[in-house]
């Protein structure tokens, strides 16, 4: 199963918004911890 690569940019895109971690960090997370981290921002944006 392939990951869309559309979904990952946005992924990328939103943590390094929030985060101002650089492209290699991000990308180095495996995939399950970047969605949680993207995940956690969502929650806190909520508030």
């Amino acid at each position: 199963m392939t990951y869309a690569t559309d979904r990952i940019h946005e992924e990328v895109a939103y943590l390094a918004y929030h985060f101002h971690w650089s492209l290699d960090q991000i990308l180095d997370l495996e995939h399950p911890d970047r969605l949680r981290y993207v995940q956690y921002v969502a929650r806190l944006n909520e508030r």
